[in-house]
């Protein structure tokens, strides 16, 4: 990748992009002259991604690592209190940094870690899955679950550095890669639809030009979020699909039953109904939707869904956090490139929606 290195007076962030710019990180990490350097890691960043992460800082430069267990499972206010409690004994002060290497669950619990410990200390994020390439680790939503609901706590804070580094999907899971497409994916159905042609045709077993595509998408996220940092009402664009994906993913999260969804699995789910939606609503094209449809089964796999399955998620859509006076919000589109937020939907045609993904 080539380097880019952008201030934004908005949200303070500095991004990096390509191996060579971690001289840039370690010649900031020097000039700030931080008391303690922390990196929180997860089960697998620790064993595919520190040792190459220490390689590429500064020899002087120590660094203490943080361990929390991996998965969205473990992205609660227990997995906080634990490095909360190893900062304190390591004695991690105000002028400390804290560099969150990892997937979208680290980027995540570790911006709010960092964000809330001693009314917050710098953290600088270098994701290492493409969900956190081109979402989580950019704009500066942190945050936790409460118990299987999304991201109920949290706070909006940036890092003061994002490095991406496109060497560490080397050992990312195929799954998992296909789950940080779909938030690519979902950038351009909002914004960009000469990027949505270009991404519907991605070779995934090449993965040519992934560097290319991640810059687009970490610049159209940027772009919104500059414009609303707080999510106002242009960022909540950035939810299509989410409504209903973030419901799925948590009632698969809950259950016994089920295998759980990973994020992107979940939110493409979201994407496909939202725009059947987007047709009956904000006549959205019907080719459009089939189109959106074919791109995403063609990626993931179909999950079922019974009456009595999306019953339970309807439920759990009261707990969005985009909803207010207890009315559900959606993002739905005109068309390709043209989103509307804050719409209301009755339950039938969300029914009718999960028929047309169930049936088609």
């Amino acid at each position: 990748m080539n380097k880019i290195l952008l201030e934004d007076k908005v949200n303070e962030s500095i991004y990096l992009f390509g191996k060579k710019d971690y001289k840039t990180l370690s010649d900031f990490l020097k000039n700030k002259n931080y008391s303690k350097i922390f990196v929180l890691v997860d089960n697998n960043t620790d064993k595919f991604c520190f040792s190459y992460f220490q390689n590429q800082i500064l020899n002087n430069i120590k660094l203490n690592k943080l361990l929390i267990n991996s998965g969205e499972i473990n992205k609660n206010i227990n997995s906080c209190l634990k490095i909360w409690n190893k900062l304190s004994d390591l004695s991690c002060d105000r002028n400390s940094v804290l560099i969150n290497l990892g997937g979208g669950v680290i980027t995540d619990i570790g911006g709010f870690i960092a964000s809330t410990f001693k009314r917050g200390i710098d953290f600088i994020n270098v994701p290492t899955s493409l969900l956190s390439m081109v979402d989580a680790a950019i704009g500066g939503k942190n945050g936790v679950d409460l118990g299987v609901l999304k991201n109920q706590i949290g706070v909006f804070k940036n890092p003061k550095l994002i490095l991406i580094d496109s060497v560490y999907l080397n050992s990312l899971p195929e799954n998992e890669f296909r789950s940080g497409f779909a938030e690519m994916l979902k950038h351009a159905i909002i914004s960009d639809v000469n990027y949505w042609k270009k991404l519907i045709d991605f070779d995934f077993s090449k993965r040519n030009g992934i560097s290319k595509l991640i810059k687009r998408s970490i610049e159209i996220k940027k772009d919104i979020v500059l414009k609303d940092p707080f999510e106002i009402r242009l960022r909540k664009i950035l939810n299509f699909g989410h409504t209903i994906g973030h419901a799925i993913e948590s009632y698969f999260m809950k259950s016994s039953k089920e295998k759980i969804l990973l994020h992107g699995e979940a939110i493409a789910i979201g994407m496909i109904l939202e725009s059947y939606i987007s047709h009956i609503y904000c006549g959205f094209d019907i080719t459009k939707v089939d189109e959106i449809y074919d791109v995403f089964t063609k990626i993931f796999k179909k999950v079922n869904f019974n009456s009595s399955v999306i019953q339970s998620i309807y439920e759990l859509l009261i707990y969005d956090k985009k909803n207010s006076y207890g009315k559900i919000n959606f993002v739905l589109l005109e068309k390709i490139g043209k989103p509307v937020v804050d719409f209301q939907v009755e339950k039938k045609i969300i029914v009718e929606a999960f028929n047309y993904y169930t049936e088609k």
